[in-house]
């Protein structure tokens, strides 16, 4: 196990509620609540990095100062802390109310309040469009598309915010059954649509075995218990047969549990270092794992934070081999902080790295056999030539 709180919004064993770490950035959870397509995957709020601004440790002290001068003031602290991160260069950051934050740390349960839509801007300064729709969600029954513009979100233009402010307009008050009102645009035409949010929940690990040889394990987010459902697939794989690890679109989640699940696949050892405010830390894997089953781990632009930090440890320690394209390249800490309001702040303080040394953030893991269209075509072929598979 770590030998510190390991980070992402993972509340490590024995770690109190006040020091809990994240992983993953802002907002990807968020998005998940916000939207409600799970942790992660299909609620990715994905927002490039834009340079070495991403690299410093953030001053909470100063952070806390402004909000409470702000409430001193009769003003918004949550709304000072939001300009003081917005100001800082801190591309990860973000600020909760109590609700908010709540709602966050309920998407970890895999339950989620949303329309079940994702959230991506693909460039800096770009709109906000749809990467992901849940199949049978309100925005899928409404004909919502991936690629469709978000123009504005409950009445508030999306251009100039952030993609943890669209989440949070997308997820609302939180309450199943309230509306939403989306401007989208698609091929030309502009039009308004109303949504009703839901109570939604998703299953992070689902398990198939497409012939005899082979187990695809597809792990949509690291949420609680998908650590154990990995484990528990690798056990009941049958003997001889290869696993494909699919991790596309996987955004991240607990480390906790992506450690759990690299212990399915590693007899302990080293899964990642990470450094907290410049305290050097690690995360581990426990003994017992199974070292000798072919494995193919497959990864896309979508495979983000703690999945890359699975990813990593997988091809660092030589014990599989990673199909896809480049991975997103999210590999910051961040860490909650309880402003004087109620509201939370979660800021970044450090970064992670891989069993060899390699720093993920904004670089991202290029996969050992590089597959665009048909990658997991490829994935199969590569796992039978290791002797899993048809």
């Amino acid at each position: 196990m770590p030998a510190g709180p390991a980070p992402l919004c993972l509340r490590p064993r024995g770690v109190a509620r006040g020091a809990v770490l994240t992983l993953v950035f802002a907002g990807v959870l968020a998005t998940a609540a916000a939207t409600g397509v799970l942790p992660r995957e299909d609620e990715a709020a994905r927002e490039p990095r834009t340079g070495a601004g991403d690299r410093a440790v953030f001053d909470r002290a100063a952070l806390h100062r402004a909000a409470a001068e702000a409430a001193a003031d009769g003003k918004s602290g949550k709304q000072a802390a939001e300009e003081f991160v917005s100001r800082s260069g801190d591309r990860w950051g973000a600020v909760y109310d109590r609700r908010e934050y709540a709602e966050f740390e309920r998407s970890l349960d895999g339950a989620y309040t949303g329309v079940g839509l994702s959230a991506t801007r693909t460039s800096p300064g770009g709109g906000v469009e749809v990467a992901r729709v849940r199949e049978g969600g309100p925005a899928e029954r409404a004909g919502v598309r991936p690629g469709d513009r978000l123009l504005a979100v409950g009445g508030r233009e999306t251009a100039g915010l952030s993609v943890s402010e669209v989440v949070s307009l997308l997820r609302g008050d939180g309450v199943p059954g309230s509306t939403v009102a989306l401007r989208i645009r698609r091929a030309g035409m502009t039009w308004t649509q109303t949504l009703r949010r839901e109570r939604l929940s998703t299953d992070p690990v689902t398990v198939s075995r497409p012939d005899p040889r082979t187990v695809v394990i597809r792990v949509a987010a690291f949420s609680k218990g998908a650590g154990d459902r990995v484990r528990e697939a690798v056990r009941e794989a049958p003997p001889g047969a290869g696993v494909l690890l699919d991790l596309r679109g996987n955004a991240g989640g607990l480390v906790d549990e992506a450690a759990v699940a690299a212990s399915a696949f590693l007899d302990g050892g080293l899964v990642a270092t990470y450094d907290v405010e410049g305290e050097q830390r690690s995360v581990y894997a426990e003994r017992g794992g199974d070292t000798g089953r072919p494995l193919v781990a497959l990864v896309d632009g979508g495979t983000m934070s703690a999945a890359e930090l699975l990813t990593g440890a997988l091809q660092d320690r030589g014990r599989a081999v990673t199909v896809g394209s480049k991975t997103f390249g999210k590999g910051s800490v961040q860490m909650p902080s309880t402003l004087p309001d109620g509201s939370v702040a979660e800021l970044t303080v450090g970064h992670y790295r891989t069993p060899a040394g390699h720093d993920v953030d904004g670089r991202g893991i290029a996969p050992d056999v590089p597959a665009q269209d048909g990658a997991e075509e490829r994935a199969r072929t590569v796992l039978s030539g290791l002797g899993g598979g048809s």
